[in-house]
């Protein structure tokens, strides 16, 4: 079974690039472009990683990474910010964020963070 990865961003360029570098990577891959499209997605879909964007219209990240904790406790996300939101990096950290990149990032670590922050899938007989 693949693992299931969401993307979230309102910036149409940021999640298909992410979803181009990733999808070679062999992950099933969401894009959601806000907050309500990101919970209805991961209450549907039970993705084990979300690359979450801080800064969205509507719904911010912090309140969706709130939201996602609701619905799944122990689900896994990687925060995306400008450069220098230091205090929205150590309030999604005390929501249990595991890591966070700057924009502008680099493509590969951001492929090496999903990889090592998606555990490996048990096969069951």
């Amino acid at each position: 079974m693949k693992e299931k990865v969401l993307i979230v961003d309102d910036q149409f360029g940021i999640r298909v690039l992410l979803n181009e570098i990733l999808q070679r990577e062999g992950y099933d891959l969401y894009q959601a472009a806000n907050g309500l499209q990101a919970l209805a997605i991961t209450k549907k879909q039970s993705p084990d990683l979300v690359l979450l964007d801080m800064k969205i219209p509507g719904m911010d990240g912090l309140e969706i990474l709130e939201e996602m904790k609701k619905i799944n406790p122990d689900i896994r996300v990687i925060i995306m910010t400008a450069y220098g939101e230091l205090e929205m990096i150590e309030a999604s950290k005390e929501l249990g964020a595991l890591a966070h990149f700057s924009k502008p990032f680099d493509i590969d670590e951001i492929r090496r963070a999903v990889k090592s922050y998606l555990p490996a899938k048990m096969n069951t007989i």
